[in-house]
């Protein structure tokens, strides 16, 4: 008789509210979030698992999952000859239990019975809002062969970066010893240097003061046995709780990547990197035809470029812009950019929509701009989500003005972006 090949299943985390990414979380969930024009941040964990022939793929989330299910619904849909599927599982009232999940483990946790439907060998846990290219079946091989019971993906950092991460000290064979949460600056942590023999054997690199430490991803590859059994518990946190202890009393391996790799969940970083995807040589190449990044096809007409000055900058399907100035920008789908317009160091996310010239007109004898960015408006330094209404001659982010960090009814301010709501409304001469 044939033996059953081994079997891996991917769970990717969706977060929370995603406090720090608001207002953009304001109605819709983190991973549903548009990114880089035309994607949602979704779409980087679910491209890495396709490209890597992973294709049972569960994503987790609990709050404003609309705008999520229509795009995983339109997007992911495998042929009727394969076992593929990728399948929100929201949080949900059950016999057992009427509670919110209360934090990464605990949403794994809740859905072990929905996972135990695929009879895997191994779960591969992700996260929802972090942008990278890594093949996870390379790391799959590396946790199988390594024998095991968890394998943490980890980044070669310098002692600078160490701060803000979990902190991994792993022998010369890449075997996980110790573990410490984010470690003060002035702390010291030199007996978590990374071995020489073991960033040769995983990278063909040599230690230096850039790559000295390992920060983990928060990627992980479990048995599903061990799974099961650490999280037999109350605890609520993988990289808080669970990890620590199953590095403790379990063989736990570390997988080494040394590919590009951002957590995009805070305003700041979520505005850096989709303008850094607009530079000349950016960090993430969207332009690797081996292993693509996946959307949604929304069918749209290329973009209609009129007399425009554009430098530096990425326009999505469907756009027309007309006599416009744009540099350091990403426009997303079906942008509409009236003429005199500047655009310095902006994300514009689009529209969802056309609007009809009827739609047009009722609106103009309302007083109520067309969506898109109206006539002589000057605006850097921002986010704008989308179908929000840019006014004409208005003036945003450019005069030296107080601006409070905050959030306001249209408009928010957080590390000096101001993020303009989705469907928001900015009259005509406005100023932010």
């Amino acid at each position: 008789m044939k033996a059953r090949k081994q079997k891996a299943i991917a769970i990717v985390l969706g977060g929370g509210k995603g406090t720090r990414l608001y207002p953009l979380t304001m109605d819709r969930a983190k991973p549903a979030v548009p990114f880089a024009g035309k994607y949602r941040l979704v779409d980087i964990p679910i491209s890495n698992c396709i490209n890597s022939g992973i294709r049972q793929i569960y994503i987790l989330t609990q709050f404003n999952s609309a705008s999520l299910h229509n795009h995983i619904a339109n997007t992911y849909i495998f042929d009727t000859f394969s076992s593929g599927f990728v399948e929100i599982l929201a949080a949900e009232q059950t016999n057992e239990t009427n509670t919110w999940y209360q934090g990464t483990a605990d949403a794994v946790r809740k859905n072990l019975k929905h996972f135990h439907d695929q009879n895997a060998d191994y779960y591969i846990i992700l996260s929802g809002d972090q942008l990278y290219r890594m093949d996870i079946q390379e790391m799959l091989d590396r946790h199988i062969s390594s024998g095991a019971e968890l394998t943490i993906a980890a980044k070669p950092i310098s002692r600078e970066h160490a701060t803000g991460l979990g902190i991994i000290g792993c022998d010369e064979d890449g075997i996980i010893n110790k573990f410490y949460e984010k470690p003060a600056i002035d702390l010291d942590i030199s007996d978590y240097k990374v071995s020489e023999s073991f960033m040769l054997a995983s990278l063909n690199k040599k230690v230096d003061s850039s790559n000295e430490y390992l920060a983990s991803m928060g990627i992980y590859v479990f048995n599903a046995k061990t799974m099961e059994e650490v999280l037999n518990n109350d605890k609520t946190d993988f990289g808080k709780e669970i990890i620590p202890g199953v590095i403790h009393d379990r063989k736990v391996a570390t997988f080494l990547f040394d590919g590009f790799w951002e957590d995009i969940g805070t305003i700041k970083a979520f505005y850096e990197t989709n303008l850094d995807l607009a530079s000349i040589n950016p960090q993430f190449n969207f332009y690797d035809e081996e292993m693509p990044i996946y959307t949604h096809r929304r069918h749209l007409p290329a973009t209609k470029v009129n007399f425009c000055n554009v430098s530096s900058s990425l326009a999505s399907e469907g756009s027309i812009i007309t006599n416009a100035y744009i540099v350091n920008s990403i426009i997303g789908v079906r942008t509409l950019i009236e003429s005199g317009a500047s655009l310095d160091g902006v994300y514009c996310m689009g529209a969802s929509y056309y609007e009809t010239e009827e739609e047009k007109q009722a609106n103009t004898r309302k007083g109520i701009p067309n969506i898109g960015i109206g006539k002589g408006s000057i605006i850097r330094k921002a986010i704008i989500d989308q179908n929000a209404r840019i006014g004409d001659g208005c003036r945003i982010g450019i005069d030296d003005i107080p601006r409070q960090e905050g959030d306001y009814a249209m408009y928010s301010i957080h590390d000096g972006i101001i993020v303009i709501n989705k469907n928001a409304i900015i009259k005509n001469g406005s100023v932010l």
